[in-house]
């Protein structure tokens, strides 16, 4: 399991953006996080906005729960055919 970030998904696009004007090691400083972290931010966030990523994430949650009814559709199809 991965570790739960201490930024919400808006935070993190924020501080990228930072990171543009103000260099990754500057704001990798000011925010206690590495250099590293921060590239992979980047790659991941770089061209969105807030509300991209808020809806990013609805939409993955819902995808998640969708998997799971069409799973259960399934086991339920499988074992009434038995």
């Amino acid at each position: 399991m991965m570790k739960q970030s201490k930024f919400s998904d808006v935070k993190v696009v924020e501080i990228v953006r930072e990171s543009r004007s103000e260099g990754v090691a500057a704001t990798a400083r000011k925010h206690k996080i590495s250099e590293q972290t921060l590239y992979l931010w980047r790659r991941k966030y770089g061209g969105m906005e807030a509300t991209q990523v808020v809806e990013l994430k609805r939409l993955s949650q819902e995808n998640s729960r969708l998997k799971k009814l069409l799973a259960e559709r399934d086991l339920t199809i499988e074992v009434m055919q038995e």
